[in-house]
């Protein structure tokens, strides 16, 4: 593990999405340096194998390994479900994933021990939320649902359109059917949706976003190994994607409230 606190943390996800977890740790960490890898010429990573998803993540993880930063946090539920363990065996760096923190949330929110998950394939297949949550409490019942034209809706920047509302209404109206309270946004690209998400649920059904919950994770852990950021200087950002950068910045900034300055291409595969 790098020893020094000023090093930077690295984060990454197969896309923009990844950015709703990243704003949650500048709010939660405004000191930290901060790399970020959106891999975009390979987004969604739900569709794919198990091994093709550990193949892409051990590639962001040792190009920010490159990059010297002191923990990782991988900014994507398919990446997390199916890549974490699997990663923190493999790599001598604090590793933190999005589902346990935000599976944690749904049980402490429930009320009435009805909750919902939506995400890509790949994690409603890996029922890594649901296994958190039924350790946890037993008695719950989890219904998931993968909705997975969700992440190219977002990607194209139409979240807060008809096309985002009609195809959450037909994915989510037999979720609402459920009698649910609490629903988890079991995609970092999700809380681009949150208020489209919001309307079809209805107010009486609270949505989780793991990425609060991840960003005080990594407080904890950083706080813990004594490795917060102590240098007087203004932290610094750098964005790296694996496809042409015009879509990243366009939606990025958007949802960041703040101008992507550093940001490069690279070739990922070589890693």
């Amino acid at each position: 593990m790098q020893k020094n606190p000023n090093n930077p943390i690295g984060v990454f996800d197969s896309g923009v999405g990844g950015l709703t977890v990243l704003k949650e740790i500048i709010k939660e960490l405004p000191d930290e340096n901060i790399i970020y890898f959106g891999d975009t010429a390979r987004v969604p990573y739900g569709p794919r194998s198990s091994d093709t998803v550990v193949k892409y993540t051990f590639q962001s993880i040792n190009f920010l390994l490159e990059k010297g930063i002191k923990a990782i946090v991988i900014a994507c539920n398919t990446a997390s479900a199916r890549s974490l363990e699997k990663a923190r065996e493999r790599y001598n760096v604090p590793i933190l994933g999005v589902i346990e923190p935000g599976a944690r949330t749904a049980v402490g929110t429930t009320k009435n021990s009805k909750i919902g998950v939506i995400g890509t394939e790949g994690t409603i297949g890996s029922k890594a939320y649901d296994n958190f949550m039924l350790k946890s409490n037993s008695e719950l019942e989890i219904f998931s649902k993968s909705c997975p034209l969700f992440v190219p809706i977002v990607e194209e920047g139409w979240s807060d359109t008809d096309i985002a509302y009609l195809t959450a209404q037909k994915y989510l109206l037999e979720l609402r059917k459920t009698g649910i309270d609490t629903l988890v946004m079991g995609c970092t690209h999700y809380p681009l949706l949150n208020n489209t998400i919001q309307k079809v649920m209805g107010d009486e059904v609270t949505l989780v976003n793991p990425a609060r919950e991840t960003a005080k994770d990594l407080r904890e852990l950083l706080e813990k190994e004594e490795m917060l950021n102590v240098s007087e200087n203004s932290p610094y950002f750098r964005y790296y994607v694996s496809d042409q950068p015009s879509k990243f910045i366009k939606i990025g900034e958007q949802f960041l409230n703040r101008k992507i300055e550093k940001i490069e291409m690279i070739e990922i595969q070589k890693y």
